[in-house]
């Protein structure tokens, strides 16, 4: 039942405290006296009027919010980070890395990390110089070394840096072919492209530093992988062989200069053998020519001696004893005698031998051949005539 609805026992349940009398709007005023009257005892003076209750409460109130303003503005800035503090949202100074306090409302703290390297991945299908379809991919790192520039300078650092790379990138592929991308040329490819990003974000002050700069392995659309995959087997191939010819190369020219020079020293020394041994034999000529002039037949008998020991010595000698009275003797193959063959003993026909008188007895010296050396006449070798 509602509660001002009539058979209500005479008793209406007004909220206002009107108990049936004039059903009206409270007044405003008694309002706040009543509550002042009731929460008056917690500042210890009930009967205070509501104007000192105001002051009182309005001074625990500051008091609390000067509490919690202060203890709000304590911060800490980590070890990798700069704090860039905006005073009514205008630049005022950078702090260091520390417990901080600020004015709350006043002041506000943008912590900025300037130690950590940051990644910025790029990639892409290109167009290259030699008009093929490419896809790049490439890792930029970089780290911001002034965070005023950084967060001021652009609108958005990191976006303008990923648009930088995009179009320095895509500089440098589109003057490159698609082999030096894919093979060869991928670190002349890298070097650009850092060179053509620290050229764009130069002018623009943006508080960064390129780090490093990874060219990833590009690769070309699928529908001709297989062939440029065949392409690049066969430069490696290519390469492989030229290397293997450069060891080959570096292990046969030394010895082949080498061989060269043990037969210039040893033409050095047959023509200083040479040279010498002729000296030796006019120096011998010379000496034997004053004996020569003063005993002529004795120094040609000697010279005749000597030659016939030298030949002696160096020829192969059989020893045949004739009988007495014997004229004739068997024939004997000296060539086989000479190299160790046994010799035939078939019966021969008998000749007489070149060289040996038929009246001399008793045993004969022939040398290898089958004849001896005429004995030289005394003045031919030093008198030049034949």
């Amino acid at each position: 039942m509602a509660w001002n609805e009539p058979g209500n026992n005479g008793k209406d349940r007004d909220p206002w405290g009107n108990n049936g009398k004039n059903q009206g709007p409270p007044d405003l005023d008694d309002l706040f006296k009543n509550l002042s009257r009731r929460f008056g005892g917690l500042f210890g003076g009930g009967n205070r009027s509501g104007g000192e209750f105001s002051r009182v409460g309005l001074s625990v109130a500051v008091a609390v919010g000067v509490v919690v303003w202060v203890v709000s503005g304590f911060y800490t800035i980590k070890e990798a980070e700069r704090g860039v503090v905006l005073r009514f949202g205008e630049y005022s100074h950078i702090v260091e890395p520390g417990l901080r306090w600020k004015p709350t409302f006043i002041d506000k703290v943008i912590p900025v990390d300037v130690e950590s390297v940051r990644s910025l991945p790029a990639s892409g299908f290109m167009l290259t110089q030699d008009e093929n379809v490419v896809r790049v991919e490439m890792d930029v790192q970089y780290r911001v070394v002034d965070p005023k520039a950084y967060l001021f300078s652009v609108t958005n650092a990191d976006e303008s840096l990923r648009q930088a790379t995009d179009s320095a990138l895509r500089y440098v592929v589109g003057h490159n072919t698609m082999d030096d991308i894919l093979t060869t040329g991928r670190e002349r490819v890298r070097s650009e492209t850092r060179e053509g990003i620290e050229q764009i974000v130069e002018p623009y002050q943006m508080g960064l530093q390129v780090v490093d700069v990874n060219f990833l392995p590009a690769r070309p659309p699928e529908e001709v992988k297989d062939a440029f995959d065949d392409a690049i087997a066969a430069q490696e191939d290519e390469q492989r062989f030229i290397r293997e010819a450069e060891a080959y190369a570096r292990e046969v020219e030394p010895k082949a200069r080498g061989q060269v020079k043990r037969l210039e020293q040893e033409a050095e020394g047959y023509k200083s053998q040479v040279v010498l041994k002729a000296k030796g034999e006019v120096a011998r000529f010379n000496e034997l020519l004053p004996q020569y002039l003063a005993a002529p037949e004795l120094t040609r008998q000697r010279i005749y001696i000597e030659t016939m020991e030298e030949i002696y010595q160096n020829a192969n000698k059989v020893l045949v004893d004739l009988p007495q009275g014997n004229n004739s003797m068997i024939y004997l193959p000296l060539d086989k005698l000479a190299t160790g063959s046994k010799p035939a003993r078939a019966a021969a026909p008998q000749m007489p031998m070149a060289g040996v008188d038929s009246q001399q007895s008793g045993g004969g010296v022939m040398e290898g051949a089958n004849s001896a050396p005429a004995p030289i006449r005394g003045g031919d070798r030093f008198s030049g005539r034949n």
